[in-house]
């Protein structure tokens, strides 16, 4: 069997266009939203706004699946904005998730998820997305989610970008 890839992607410095275009040349085949609210606000982003991103998505041929049981709590988003508030961070400049973010969200969310769904539903040709709204994969749970398909089952995993 070949081995299964899935790639993360956010929100932030992409418009629609760049954003499909980025996962078209990935492959990408499905798209797993793993936010709490499916909104960003802001005009520049409403383009990600759960039924707008939908309807993008299937445009492009891209599948939609929301996973919220992976989604952080509100009270874990509030201790991440506590120590940006600390570090003086913007969330969209954010480069970094707090010790404690990760901690309490990797136990509280993370080790009570069973990722077996994703993993079953990670196509066979091209790939998935895990998508949140950080720009950098390492700013945002869903990195913690990839890191944990990767370890547990041998998933590979790619981090993408704006150009």
């Amino acid at each position: 069997m070949p081995m299964l890839k899935l790639v993360t992607i956010g929100v932030y410095d992409f418009d629609v266009e760049s954003f499909l275009q980025r996962l078209r040349d990935a492959d990408v085949r499905l798209l797993f939203d793993v936010r709490q609210r499916r909104g960003v606000r802001g005009p520049d982003y409403a383009w990600a706004n759960s039924r707008r991103l939908q309807a993008s998505l299937a445009g492009a041929g891209i599948a939609y699946e929301h996973h919220r049981e992976l989604a952080p709590t509100t009270e874990h988003r509030h201790l991440q904005y506590a120590e940006d508030d600390r570090q003086g961070v913007g969330k969209r400049s954010r480069r970094e998730l707090a010790a404690e973010y990760i901690r309490r969200y990797t136990a509280e969310v993370l080790d009570l998820a069973d990722l077996v769904p994703l993993v079953v539903a990670l196509p066979v040709q091209g790939q998935a997305a895990l998508f949140c709204v950080e720009r950098d994969a390492v700013a945002c749970h869903r990195s913690l989610i990839a890191q944990r398909l990767a370890e547990q089952h041998d998933v590979s995993v790619e981090h993408l970008l704006p150009a």
